[in-house]
């Protein structure tokens, strides 16, 4: 077991209390909350598949990150600053709220809020596949037993190692869901799941490369680039609470490409806090 520690500069707006205190309350894994200002996580790498203990600070603009493991902790780090959204440079993302009062007021609400969720596309995958026609709680709960049943060091189970479990009858779960997990863990195998890869295609392109996996769809689609991979552009179109809270917000009947023309080129996070808001 090693440690790694590094500081990583954060261009734009950045608050990590902000950032740790919609984490503590995303439901498919909710966090401990701390007493101290920084965020603790276990995660699987998507590098090597090996769990990784993960501890990000901040100061000021810099981001002291430290992470344990038996891996590529370098690979591990560029991870972390993934799926926190460190690695954006969000320098432009003020004038998004410039251009639209209703992002500006979720701006305000939610000072220094960069997008954070799954570990990896490979998890948001494997919770779109829990989550299907199931209710959060109970999706949340099933999570928690694949962790415990079959995970390593509280880190969500390798893909290799979910592929067993229901090739070999060893996940029971309902429905379909032993089948799409399996086909979920493959395409992770194989590297159609690879947050950096899926992140820098063309939209379509990446919708398309995760439509083809079994038992994925639209929503599915749209849940692993914007929560699994952090992609800041990509316009989620299959979200009901996101469409109604437009709605509400907006009071207007306008096309959401059109709407959301003013949001580029942060349509995903603009999004998310228009979700943030409406859970709060």
């Amino acid at each position: 077991m090693s440690n790694y520690e590094t500081t990583h500069r954060v261009s734009g707006p950045w608050s990590l209390r902000t950032c740790r205190r919609f984490w503590e309350e995303f439901a498919p894994f909710t966090l401990p909350s701390t007493s101290d200002d920084g965020l603790r996580t276990t995660f699987l790498s998507e590098h090597d598949w090996t769990p990784v203990d993960a501890v990000v600070t901040q100061d000021t603009d810099r981001a002291r990150i430290t992470v344990t493991g038996t891996g590529d902790l370098h690979a591990a780090t560029d991870q972390v600053t993934r799926f926190l959204s460190l690695d954006i440079d969000a320098t432009a993302w003020p004038h998004v709220g410039d251009r639209d009062p209703v992002i500006a007021a979720a701006q305000r609400a939610l000072p220094g809020f960069r997008p954070c969720g799954f570990h990896s596309a490979y998890e948001a995958a494997a919770w779109a596949v829990l989550s299907q026609r199931t209710r959060v709680p109970t999706a949340a709960k099933l999570r928690r037993s694949l962790i415990t049943e079959h995970g390593s060091n509280g880190a969500f189970p390798a893909p290799r190692t979910i592929h067993k479990a229901v090739t070999t009858g060893r996940l029971t779960l309902p429905a379909r869901k032993p089948e799409f997990l399996a086909a979920v863990a493959e395409a992770a195998l194989d590297g159609v799941l690879d947050s950096r890869s899926l992140r820098e295609l063309p939209e379509d392109d990446a919708r398309n490369r995760l439509r083809a996996i079994t038992g994925l769809g639209p929503f599915a689609a749209d849940l692993i680039l914007v929560r699994g991979t952090n992609a800041t552009d990509i316009l989620p179109r299959t979200e009901p609470r996101l469409l109604a809270e437009i709605e509400r917000r907006y009071g207007i009947e306008r096309s959401l490409d059109d709407l959301a023309t003013g949001w580029r080129p942060f349509r995903s996070w603009a999004a998310i806090h228009l979700r943030a808001l409406s859970a709060a």
